[in-house]
């Protein structure tokens, strides 16, 4: 899970395994597989750079 802002300057977090595809149109649409949109103030690369490390966080047993 990662921890983005909405739109509306609003904390939400999104189930990145989730995550089918991302645009910046210019902002940033998060779409899920079951077809949700989100619309995010980060941008793609931050989205990516969360994801990675939630992901490091998880898979490595050495992360403090």
């Amino acid at each position: 899970m990662i921890k983005l802002t909405g739109m509306n300057h609003k904390e939400i977090v999104i189930n990145s395994d989730n995550i089918e595809k991302i645009e910046e149109v210019p902002e940033t649409v998060i779409t899920l597989m079951n077809g949700n949109k989100y619309l995010v103030e980060e941008t793609a690369d931050e989205v990516i750079d969360k994801i990675i490390l939630f992901k490091k966080r998880i898979y490595n047993s050495n992360y403090r």
